[in-house]
């Protein structure tokens, strides 16, 4: 079917391709640091000697984060039971290919436990920012008697759900208060009673069955973050995975070959725990959504639909498009074609699963499709880096590459029966946990075009706002929202005063101080609920001062008064905590420069700035009068 290894990316097979490869890595070898050049590099299907290699040159090029990185450094701590030194590479790799720097530790071999229980000074100076436990299928198994009855087999089952795997998880968050990414087992022992392998209670392969199947809903309950390792191998062969030899010779579960693949899907967590993780689905057309060229073939020439393995091919990516919409990634069209003609499918093939509601924005055009692709971002308000382009045509591919680097481009198949799971194995889409939010985004997005449309036939900006029913409803910080509060903190970088990025549990500490607040945001109207749209910390400061310490919100709802509603509840809510002035703070970016001029133009003067090179403006409150707006509040 394919490699086993990135086949997603850019393949290096080809000697003209691998030469290129190796001038570029021997070019930034002997060049001043180039972050966005070894970024590039990383974003080719590398295997074990590429990683390993590319990694070196990471760490002699950038020992310590880019300046200005829009994505909060990762330093994550490997805690398992068997050797996982040759790991450290891909994991780099796979959170440089994601424009992420990470540094990794490994804890001493079998040793987590004693690292949990009692503070180690090397986990101290290392000061992760996340935690990965790694337990081997001989190491867990070693909890099962090997006579075990079935009250046994319960008793070693309980022991590692209830005890050994909390115990870690609370150890982690207690002494380092950082989220942990668990694993699942590598199913790699050998069978003893082949489909009726749980039946049988001392049988080890049933036992890492059994915990396999227990432990995503007991890592939702400690608030743990799963990784599905067993499911990745089983797609992959589990002999692509697991060596027998290695791991007797040197205790490697995870062969050296398999650790690109492995980095991975620790690099798709990471990123979806800063918010990197893809938003949006442009598809092409002719080739991608449907065989043939409509221009050409016409509605009744185009192979789609039941009764061809072509046109069932063709069906099953609008149902793999169709589905991830349904779970809130937005879909948009990027089609070199006569809009009328194109648009002529969706509206009237009897088979087409996606329909024109379903796209939520549609640019059709024989212009460059860079900047098509430039637009689709522009009208959905959505960063370049959150759109994945499908495309059959790998000119289209390349040039979409070159251009903007920072969207993600698949090598797509020739075989369009292997899209869906070639866009599935890329995991752009990836996220730790879903939301309501995320649920609901693609439909949001629709909503956004339509806001558009009745802004374009409103005679006045004033009319048109006052037209869309706006309420703004607020609260402070409670655990049902955290998720997607933690997810907004760690991915907005436009629309964002300070970029302060916090974690999940730096956030329940927050929601217990007195000193200081965080408040939700969600904004609705005529259209349909925008979801939660902004957060704001604030905090209790000397002198009657309550400072914003973060403000961000998201650029789909700006224009419409929501950041003077937003001030209006600031203000508020700071008068009741007995402040007499607002103290407002930016923090410049590359990304944020948006909101440069927010606090001067809500009425802040300017009173300075910090040691680090951020802006202060301050705000009397006894004085000041917002600004009117047409959107009502309510908590």
């Amino acid at each position: 079917m394919h490699a086993q290894n990135l086949f997603w990316l850019p393949s290096l097979d080809s000697k003209s391709a691998a030469d290129q490869w190796n001038e570029q890595f021997t070019a930034m070898n002997g060049a001043p640091s180039n972050w966005d050049g070894l970024v590039a590099l990383a974003r080719h299907d590398l295997d074990f000697t590429r990683t390993m290699r590319l990694e070196r040159l990471l760490t002699r090029k950038f020992p310590q984060p880019p300046p200005d990185l829009p994505v909060r450094p990762v330093r994550l701590a490997i805690l398992g039971s068997s050797t996982i030194n040759h790991l450290a590479a891909s994991i780099r790799v796979a959170a440089l290919r994601r424009g992420m720097w990470a540094a990794v530790h490994i804890g001493e071999y079998g040793s987590y436990l004693q690292e949990l229980s009692e503070p180690d000074e090397a986990l101290k100076h290392f000061a992760p920012t996340a935690f990965l436990l790694l337990f081997d299928a001989h190491h867990i198994t070693g909890y099962l008697p090997r006579n075990a009855d079935q009250a046994a087999a319960d008793a070693a089952f309980s022991e590692v759900t209830q005890t050994l795997l909390p115990r870690c998880w609370r150890a982690a968050k207690e002494h380092y208060n950082c989220p942990v990414l668990q694993t699942s087992f590598l199913p790699i022992l050998p069978r003893l009673m082949g489909s009726a392998e749980t039946s049988f209670p001392a049988s080890p392969a049933g036992f890492i069955e059994r915990l396999n199947a227990a432990l995503p809903a007991l890592c939702m309950e400690h608030t743990a973050i799963f990784l599905d390792l067993a499911g990745m191998a089983s797609r992959n062969g589990i002999a692509f995975w697991h060596n027998p030899s290695l791991w007797l010779r040197a205790k490697q579960e995870i062969a050296p070959c398999a650790a690109p693949v492995f980095g991975e899907l620790v690099g798709r967590s990471l990123a979806g725990m800063a918010g990197k993780a893809s938003k949006c689905l442009v598809l092409d057309l002719d080739n991608t959504l449907w065989g043939g060229v409509i221009g050409d073939d016409g509605l009744t020439g185009i192979e789609l639909g039941q009764g061809s393995p072509i046109g069932e091919a063709y069906l099953a990516i609008q149902d793999y498009a169709l589905r991830l919409s349904g779970r809130g990634i937005i879909l948009a069209v990027c089609s070199k074609n006569d809009e009328p003609n194109a648009r002529e499918p969706f509206c009237v093939h009897p088979e087409m699963l996606l329909r024109e509601k379903d796209i939520a924005c549609f640019v059709v055009n024989w212009d460059d499709k860079a900047e098509n692709i430039r637009e689709i971002a522009r009208r959905l308000k959505i960063g370049l880096d959150s759109l994945v382009f499908a495309d059959d045509n790998p000119f289209e591919r390349a040039r979409v590459r070159e251009a903007l680097p920072m969207v993600e481009v698949p090598e797509l198949p020739d075989d369009p029966a292997l899209i869906p799971e070639t866009l599935a194995a890329a995991g752009y889409f990836d996220l730790p946990t879903l939301s309501a939010e995320d649920l609901a985004r693609s439909g949001q997005y629709q909503a956004n075009i339509q806001r558009a449309a009745l802004q374009e036939n409103a005679t006045d900006l004033d009319s048109y706002l006052a037209n869309l029913n706006m309420n703004l409803s607020y609260g402070l910080f409670n655990i049902q929202n955290l998720p997607r509060i933690t997810q907004l903190i760690n991915k907005s970088n436009q629309f964002n005063l300070t970029t302060r990025r916090y974690t999940h549990e730096d956030l329940v500490a927050l929601m217990q101080d007195s000193a200081a607040f965080g408040l939700w945001f969600r904004l609705t109207d005529r259209f349909g609920d925008n979801g939660l749209i902004a957060v704001i910390i604030g905090r209790d400061a000397p002198d009657k001062v309550l400072e914003i310490d973060t403000w961000l919100m998201s650029c789909r709802v700006l224009g419409r008064g929501v950041e003077e509603a937003t001030l209006g509840i600031i203000a508020a809510q700071a008068k009741q905590r007995g402040a007499a002035f607002l103290r407002g703070l930016y923090f410049p970016t590359a990304k944020n420069g948006m909101v440069a001029n927010l606090y001067t133009r809500l009425g802040f003067a300017h009173a300075g700035r910090t040691t680090d090179g951020g802006e202060v403006y301050l705000l009397p409150l006894e004085t000041w009068q917002n600004a009117p707006t047409h959107i009502v509040c309510t908590k």
